[in-house]
């Protein structure tokens, strides 16, 4: 029921990403650009009611070799996507933020009041987008929201993390798994209930200039995890740790566990998926769209 314009880096192919499969594409207006391009973002907003703002680099390990990287596309692009909107008067903006920001736990479940430390570049650039992205709503009334999901994972996820390393190896007939540390735990929350608590935060007018969780108040360990996978595949596996996969000493978030009590207060968003069904169906796509991952490889 969206009218949609979706913004996607400029490549010389001028390929859409995972766009080009989408079932949606023949309904979207597709604009080729770049997020840390002022004038790409004041084109693209232009006319816009709502404005999701999903651009980043994301892969922690890649942020230790190019950080600076990571500071022009998730800061400088944040206040590029947040100078566009404020320009046009644009109604709402939705920015995506990440639970990497916390660091280890201090304390579960984590509410939104939870200190913030940076393990990593990587969430350093995303807690000064954030707070950029709320300076912008008190400072000059930007209709701002920050979504914080909580280790979205699901069909088209980058091959980078764990359980697309899992599923890919599996389904490549390895029963010896590459794989960095076991011990860590996440929330998990599979990326429909992802997407639905991003269309409830933006439509919820009590959560403007607000930070607000999206997961599931759930908690696994990697171990754990790899382990559920292999039982759903019908397999049995055994875990080589490699250093070159594990992070670096005191990077390592060790504990997230998510409070989405306040999304679940101001909203009528529930999660629908369990663990069990989001592994089933994103083993399920990762099946059928084998030739586009490499198992064989990694690289951070």
């Amino acid at each position: 029921g969206y009218r949609v314009r979706a913004l996607v880096r400029y490549s010389s192919s001028n390929h859409w990403g995972w766009l080009e499969p989408s079932l949606q594409d023949s309904g979207l207006d597709v604009r080729i650009g770049d997020v840390r391009d002022l004038d790409t973002c004041l084109s693209a907003l232009e006319g816009a009611e709502t404005v999701f703002h999903l651009a980043a680099l994301i892969g922690i390990p890649y942020s230790y070799r190019a950080p600076l990287s990571y500071l022009r596309t998730n800061v400088e692009g944040t206040y590029n996507v947040l100078q566009a909107a404020r320009v046009h008067g644009v109604a709402n903006v939705v920015v995506t933020s990440t639970s990497e920001v916390y660091g280890t736990a201090e304390y579960v479940p984590m509410d939104e009041r939870h200190p913030l430390n940076a393990q990593s570049p990587y969430a350093a650039s995303k807690i000064a987008a954030d707070q950029l992205a709320l300076s912008f709503h008190r400072s000059f009334g930007l209709p701002v929201r920050v979504a914080r999901p909580f280790n979205v994972y699901g069909p088209r996820q980058s091959a980078r993390a764990v359980i697309p390393t899992v599923i890919t190896q599996i389904l490549d007939g390895r029963r010896e798994l590459k794989l960095g540390n076991l011990t860590p735990t996440r929330d998990l929350t599979y990326v429909r209930d992802t997407v639905e608590g991003f269309l409830a935060v933006s439509e919820c007018a009590a959560l403007a200039g607000q930070v607000t969780h999206i997961g599931g108040n759930t908690e696994i360990s990697v171990g754990d995890l790899v382990s559920t996978i292999a039982r759903i595949m019908g397999v049995e596996v055994t875990v080589v740790s490699e250093e070159e996969r594990q992070r670096r000493p005191g990077s390592e978030v060790e504990r997230l566990v998510c409070d989405n009590r306040r999304l679940l207060t101001s909203t009528s968003w529930r999660p629908r998926h369990d663990l069990h069904a989001g592994l089933r169906a994103t083993i399920d796509w990762f099946a059928n769209h084998r030739t586009l991952y490499t198992p064989t490889r990694y690289s951070v």
